[in-house]
């Protein structure tokens, strides 16, 4: 029987081995690379990054810095974000309201300090600053009762008094105008707002020199401040010194670039030099940044006027009555402006309107004649 002989064991085959290693380490390496899919399976995905707010008392003292340096809107924009973080906080309403009132924006600055009030009836300061809102928009004698409540619960406090000067002043009380604005300047001569009131109870009563010279002492104390220089060039307007007040305007304009109130100053200054073209640019940027600026149509319409351009002035006198109301004046420019376009017929209704405000007015008879 033939029997086949046997083999002698070998070594065993190496390649097995090296595929079963091969496959462990790409198992590995895949569930390695996939960890952070498995992970978030697992806890979800991880929350993305976010910047942390500032507190609403920090966007307070941010506010205040700005405002300080005469930044007014970022000033604004600071304090409103203040507000909507805490809607409790008096202090950031009342000094938006501020800015308001400086920006001659007194309606809009009354609102903003009735809720300062609201939020905290014990603020020296929301009080004061309701004062001066009220006093700029023509309510001097609630301005004077909310002036009083102030100097009331913090007798120590000058802007209170400040407030009471400016609204003594305004109801035609000089002596206690006076007494109430060197009672601010005693208690804190250091507060720019305390020294230009003075100065306002001196222009008040015609003393437009002393006015010039207290409004630069306000300025001393801040540089920053785009309403002193206003006042300072409105005085030099009134002393007929219109160049010294057309220096004054344009400092203003580049201490607040975006206050309307200052190139519409600076417009009228330009009007008076008889810069006509100058007058229409700067009257322009006013009404362009508050389209709602009544007596920048106005003055923007008598400019156009006096150049002879009355299909432009004719719009923005329509304006200006839309946003101001009745006044002789716009009538009787509107009423020539159609009658020196060959538009009689438009323009005899705005000289009879004009005529119902003042009977007397002699312009406006003079365009009903021309017309008719």
């Amino acid at each position: 029987m033939f029997l086949e002989p046997r083999r002698g064991r070998g070594r065993p085959a190496l390649w097995p081995w090296v595929l079963s290693v091969i496959i462990a380490f790409g198992f590995a390496w895949y569930l390695y690379s996939q960890q952070t899919d498995i992970m978030e399976t697992v806890r979800g995905p991880l929350p993305t990054p976010t910047p942390t707010e500032i507190s609403a008392a920090q966007h307070l003292a941010y506010g205040d810095r700005l405002l300080e340096r005469g930044q007014y809107s970022e000033a604004m924009a600071a304090y409103r974000r203040a507000t909507e973080l805490d809607p409790t906080l008096s202090s950031a309403y009342a000094r938006w309201a501020k800015i308001l009132v400086l920006r001659h924006r007194p309606a809009e600055a009354t609102e903003l300090a009735r809720r300062a009030i609201e939020t905290d009836a014990q603020s020296p300061e929301a009080h004061t600053i309701l004062g001066f809102a009220l006093d700029w928009s023509g309510n001097v004698t609630e301005a004077i009762a909310s002036c009083l409540r102030a100097t009331n619960l913090a007798p120590d406090y000058a802007p209170g008094y400040a407030c009471l000067a400016e609204a003594y002043g305004a109801q035609g009380r000089p002596t206690d105008a006076l007494r109430a604005a060197e009672k601010g300047i005693e208690l804190d001569p250091s507060d720019y707002m305390v020294r230009r009131s003075l100065g306002y109870v001196y222009e008040l009563q015609g003393r437009y020199n002393d006015a010039i010279r207290e409004y630069k002492a306000a300025l001393e104390l801040n540089p920053n401040q785009a309403f002193l220089y206003i006042d300072i060039g409105r005085n030099y307007r009134v002393l007929r010194n219109t160049e010294q007040s057309t220096q004054y305007f344009e400092l203003a304009s580049q201490a607040d670039p975006g206050e309307s109130y200052v190139y519409a100053q600076l417009g009228w200054n330009y009007f008076a030099l008889g810069m006509y073209h100058s007058a229409v640019a700067e009257l322009r940027k006013a009404v362009e940044i508050d389209p709602e600026y009544g007596r920048g149509y106005g003055q923007l319409a008598t400019a156009y006027y006096f150049m002879r351009n009355y299909e432009d002035a004719i719009p923005e006198y329509l304006r200006a009555i839309e946003l101001v109301g009745p006044r002789e004046e716009y009538y009787y420019g509107l009423g020539f402006s159609y009658a020196f376009v060959g538009q009689c017929d438009e323009g005899l209704p705005y000289f009879e309107k004009a005529l119902e405000i003042n009977p007397n007015s002699q312009i406006a008879q003079q365009g009903l004649d021309y017309c008719r």
